[in-house]
């Protein structure tokens, strides 16, 4: 699939870094260092600009080595980048650690899957139809 990229930073294109990657990393275009502070969000931007086909989204999700070595995550994750979006592509970051973050350009801040999606029309009934799982939910297949 091709997709049309507007690249303003000063990075190269988000590419797969091996055979099977789902996601390609997305990389900070700052002027300048950001410390992101314990608790604190921030919006990164990466200077890309995308179009992408209809009936496609993006899906903005954390670096699980950002995750498990810093705390770093993204709040709306995933975050979904619409077909119809054509503003930068940025990335809402939190620092849950307690320490602070450096972040400064090229560095990897999030990972980009490119993914397919339906268009859904509801269908008004009375009742639905009956399942062994039925209404449970939270925890309800127990603990282990």
């Amino acid at each position: 699939m091709n997709i049309r990229i507007i690249n303003k930073s000063k990075n190269s294109l988000p590419a797969y870094e091996t055979a099977h990657a789902a996601g390609m990393d997305l990389r900070a275009d700052l002027d300048a260092t950001i410390h992101l502070k314990p608790m604190e969000r921030k919006l990164i931007p990466t200077g890309l600009y995308m179009e992408l086909p209809e009936g496609f989204e993006a899906q903005i999700r954390p670096r699980s080595g950002l995750a498990f070595k810093h705390g770093i995550g993204i709040v709306n994750s995933p975050g979904t980048i619409d077909a119809d979006y054509r503003g930068e592509i940025k990335v809402l970051l939190i620092n849950l650690s307690d320490q602070v973050f450096e972040i400064n350009t090229g560095d990897r801040i999030a990972q980009m899957v490119i993914a397919r999606h339906e268009k859904a029309n509801w269908l008004q009934v009375e009742e639905l139809n009956e399942t062994s799982r039925g209404a449970g939910g939270y925890g309800h297949t127990g603990v282990a």
